[in-house]
């Protein structure tokens, strides 16, 4: 099991990401290049104390990977936001 702190890299505040926390209850975080699905859904769990519903991931044209992490039913993507200092 990889580190949570070396899986989750940052996260990302651009109007785009910041659309998704509010309409979708959506976090959108730069991740370690290797790191799975199951990685990122640990790793979130485990540093913010919430239940994830799904992860989507990318490489963006930088060569990043950045996934997108909806939070399950009864969790808030913007009190996790807040924690993280984007909103």
């Amino acid at each position: 099991m990889k580190d949570p702190h070396t899986v989750i890299k940052a996260a990302v505040s651009s109007e785009k990401a910041l659309t998704y926390i509010n309409k979708y209850n959506t976090l959108t975080l730069i991740v370690d290049i290797k790191a799975t699905k199951h990685d990122i859904k640990r790793a979130v769990e485990t540093l913010f104390s919430v239940k994830v519903a799904e992860v989507r991931t990318l490489i963006t044209p930088k060569g990043e990977k950045k996934a997108y992490v909806r939070l399950a039913e009864g969790y808030k993507a913007s009190d996790v936001a807040t924690k993280l200092g984007i909103l």
